[in-house]
């Protein structure tokens, strides 16, 4: 990255060193090597930005700076009615197996699932919306959760633990937080089998 490409602040440019260590040159070419990836990942996420994320603001001295965001990527850790860990990715930064980070205009909420014998409970962080803003599309056994606002754009498709009767779910939202109750259409299924101790 050259010192002169004015749309990266400075300390994200290369450091530069004067002559190659004898001890820690192999160290060095890694570093540089990493330095040189994560350039052109950057470069190449800056590209796939949307225009609504690129905002340009004017500094004291007349001159201007791009601004980049907000992205939002986090994960969710649980451990799941059969033993194993959950983990369920959150936000606007999107990681495939294969390519580039991508950038969706979209952000998908954090999600919790809960399910009882009667009932299967969805809870859904939506900071910063009004209760008329969200749109809830429900089928026996998903529930689609949109908004789409000037300010906020989430959505999130969830795929429910078992079927439901949705003519018979209620729902709030409070404090950035909704939360749907949908009652079970079909008896709890215990998962696993009772084992006798000897």
């Amino acid at each position: 990255m050259s010192s002169d490409n004015e749309d990266f602040p400075e300390w994200f440019k290369k450091r530069q060193r004067p002559a190659k260590d004898p001890f820690f040159g192999d160290i060095d070419d890694m570093f540089k090597e990493m330095e040189r990836m994560m350039d052109e990942q950057f470069k190449d996420f800056t590209k796939k930005v949307p225009k609504e994320y690129v905002k340009e603001r004017q500094l004291p001295d007349g001159s201007t700076v791009k601004e980049l965001g907000p992205f939002v990527y986090g994960y969710s850790v649980k451990i799941g009615s059969d033993g194993k860990p959950e983990i369920q990715q959150f936000g606007n930064v999107k990681k495939g197996l294969k390519g580039p980070l991508q950038v969706k205009e979209e952000r998908e909420p954090l999600v919790d699932i809960m399910e009882t014998q009667s009932e299967v409970r969805v809870v859904v962080e939506l900071p910063g919306v009004e209760k008329t803003d969200i749109k809830l599309h429900g089928t026996e056994d998903s529930l689609d959760i949109s908004v789409d606002t000037s300010q906020y754009k989430y959505y999130k498709e969830v795929q429910l633990p078992a079927k439901v009767h949705v003519k018979e779910a209620k729902s709030t939202y409070k404090n950035g937080v909704l939360e749907v109750v949908l009652p079970r259409a079909e008896p709890f299924k215990s998962k696993g089998e009772p084992i006798n101790i000897g």
